[in-house]
């Protein structure tokens, strides 16, 4: 068994990857972390720095808690870099009868492992004179003290640093420090985009406001070591000030690491030197066992399809208008084997392909399930049984299904004009304004069939305008059902996961983690003010950084000036009266509170002149909402469709 431990350790790829979430620190899970300098676990927490030194004022002391095990950040050999989340909740609080300014509240920091017996400001190894770094770190600063090098006026702001405490890019944060009130962050970095991204709560009127937008694209590879300590940092010098983490959640993905290049010379030797005979023993034995465990995970995963699916064929083929079941031979030859001169699309499920149905006469759009989808299966099932129950002119019609050969495939009625992003954002073509606003009204109404005239509530969860499809005659039709929901008329979904895409969801559903009428209406607002703006939900401007479409359509809202965010590719060919009408209802939907939303039923009276227009404040209202689950688990699709799994409510924040 060491021989087969020891040869398997040489020979087979290996990740590595760290999750953990400790809601409530206390000494008993001290050994979860390493302290150095002042730093100390009591039963509030994290203690980062010494509290009541005041009869010791000119002592200045820094203290540091770290992970247990340090993060493998990226690989030499493949390139490879790591993504990791996290999430905490902190209090800082000064001592408000001090004659001393509060001192420099704490960060979350990345740093090489040599550091860990070096403590200076910050709880950094910097050369105090010059400000720079000894070792390479990255760090969020949560700086309550206006330091000369932040060039800010704003003493309690929140920062990205970068082997400086100068912070690269900072903002005012709305906290008062001597109230000592609990707060929370949310941080994460995506190795696609390489975007470091930080959110945070804060308190206005003593309510929690969640504040974020920083944004920061850094290749960590070009900024720290492939193996890295993580965790928390502060210094304290006159002051007394608290600093305390009272939970952790942190989770990085899996790094795949190839050694098949990069095997060392004693490992070689090692291997060259096993016994011929054992090698050649050993190797059957592994891979009999890892057959064997593959077929028993195959055959398992088949036995578990095979009971969703004679449960979904059974409920489905029982009903007396059912979309057909189409054999993968059908679907196969209708697309010319998925030929990839078919295929319409890429997204994160997988692909569409433009098919011909001979028996029918007809060209189809077949929704093919990528493989190694996690969510295939699942969003597969969830369309099949709510779209194929529907029927409304303004949805996408489900013509028929195949799940056969491991392949999972959806076939909807082809829409000759594609999506509604593709025309607004893609060049495909210049919509009119008549267009434009049947496509509106065109929404709503199939909104509106979905809330209140179906024999549920149904919730769609993923508006966007690049679900809208237009069919020949460029009417609107809200298709990708994966995402949807069932709930009772008059009741809530009880759903514990989030789900939507960035840009388009509601504000609250972040914390709530809930989805509702209200929060497809706020998605619903957003396609009508990209529809009347031409601008997408947000956009970035090289002088004012990111620019959100309802904030930028408010603002004119509020200066009378609402015609200067019209779509200048239209020209003046719109109707006043119509444009106007659209993007207030537009506002109306977006409002930040979601108890001063209309329903659908009041938007499609308003759009079609039957109700008057609301008046709406002249400034975009801020709305407050309790403090969000640290555990909550949100599911989220970027522009690209993808989905992703991350902690909390940080990244819809992101954009798209």
């Amino acid at each position: 068994m060491m021989i087969l431990t020891c040869f398997l350790f040489f020979l087979i790829p290996y990740t590595n990857s760290i999750t953990f979430n400790v809601t409530n620190i206390n000494p008993n899970s001290k050994d979860m972390f390493s302290l150095q300098g002042e730093a100390y676990i009591s039963n509030d927490g994290i203690q980062v720095t010494q509290q009541n030194k005041l009869s010791d004022s000119n002592r200045s002391t820094s203290g540091r808690a770290t992970y247990i095990k340090p993060l493998h950040l990226w690989d030499n050999t493949s390139n490879e870099l790591a993504s990791f989340s996290t999430s905490f909740s902190f209090v800082i609080k000064a001592d408000t009868n001090s004659r001393y300014h509060p001192d420099d509240g704490f960060t979350f920091f990345l740093a090489e492992k040599s550091m860990i017996n070096d403590l200076g400001p910050m709880g950094f190894p910097l050369d105090t004179t010059s400000n720079n770094r000894t070792v390479p770190f990255v760090a969020v600063e949560f700086d309550t003290y206006c330091s000369d090098w932040d060039n800010t006026s704003k003493c309690d702001h929140v920062g990205i640093s970068i082997n400086s405490l100068a912070s690269v890019m900072h903002q005012e944060w709305f906290n008062d420090v001597s109230s000592g009130r609990e707060c929370q962050a949310w941080i994460e970095y995506d190795s696609g985009s390489k975007n470091l991204s930080v959110t945070f709560t804060g308190f206005q009127n003593n309510t929690v406001v969640h504040q974020g937008g920083l944004v920061y694209t850094v290749d960590l590879k070009n900024e720290l070591p492939e193996w890295v300590i993580f965790g928390f940092s502060a210094s304290s010098s006159v002051s007394d000030e608290k600093n305390n983490v009272k939970s952790w959640m942190f989770s990085s993905s899996i790094l795949q690491i190839d050694e098949s290049t990069g095997l060392h010379s004693n490992k070689i030797g090692l291997v060259v030197g096993l016994i011929v005979g054992s090698l050649v023993l050993l190797l059957v034995l592994a891979i009999v066992g890892w057959i064997m465990w593959r077929r028993k995970k195959i055959n398992a995963k088949k036995a578990e399809d095979a009971r969703s699916f004679g449960e979904m064929n059974n409920e489905i083929e029982t009903g007396a208008t059912w979309p057909r079941r189409f054999s993968y031979v059908e679907i196969a030859r209708s697309t010319t084997g998925f030929a990839e001169k078919h295929k319409l699309g890429e997204g994160g499920f997988g692909g569409v392909y433009k098919g011909y149905l001979k028996d029918f006469s007809k060209y189809v759009a077949v929704k093919r399930f990528s493989k190694t989808s996690k969510q295939g299966i699942k969003q597969y099932a969830s369309e099949v049984r709510i779209i194929s129950q529907l029927r409304h002119k303004n949805l996408v019609q489900l013509t028929g299904w195949c799940h056969e050969q491991g392949e999972l495939l959806l076939i909807y009625e082809f829409m000759e004009n594609a999506s509604l992003d593709l025309h607004l954002f893609r060049g495909r073509s210049v919509l009119t304004w008549a267009t434009r606003y049947n496509i509106a009204r065109g929404l709503a109404s199939a909104l509106l069939y979905l809330h209140e005239e179906w024999k549920q509530c149904v919730l769609h969860r993923d508006i966007k305008s690049s679900n809208v499809m237009l069919d020949s005659s460029f009417n609107a039709k809200l298709g990708d059902f994966g995402l949807a929901k069932l709930v009772d008329h008059e009741k809530s979904s009880n759903t514990t996961m989030l789900a939507g895409t960035l840009g388009y969801m509601a504000p609250e559903c972040a914390v709530t983690c809930k989805a509702s009428k209200e929060s497809d209406v706020y998605s619903f607002g957003i396609v009508a003010l990209e529809i009347a703006c031409g601008r997408k939900p947000i956009e970035y401007d090289t002088r004012e950084g990111q620019v959100r479409l309802p904030e930028w359509v408010w603002e004119h809202y509020g200066n009378g000036t609402l015609l200067e965010a019209v779509d200048p590719r239209l020209g003046l060919e719109f109707e006043e009266e119509e444009i106007i009408c659209l993007m207030i209802v537009g506002l109306w939907c977006v409002h930040p509170d979601s108890e001063f939303r209309p329903s659908m039923r009041q938007v499609i009276q308003v759009l079609n002149f039957q109700a008057t227009l609301p008046t709406l404040p002249s400034k975009m209202p801020v709305a407050s909402y309790s403090t969000p689950s640290i555990s909550s688990v949100v599911e989220i699709r970027s522009s690209s469709n993808s989905t992703r799994t991350i902690s909390s409510w940080d990244s819809y924040l992101d954009g798209r």
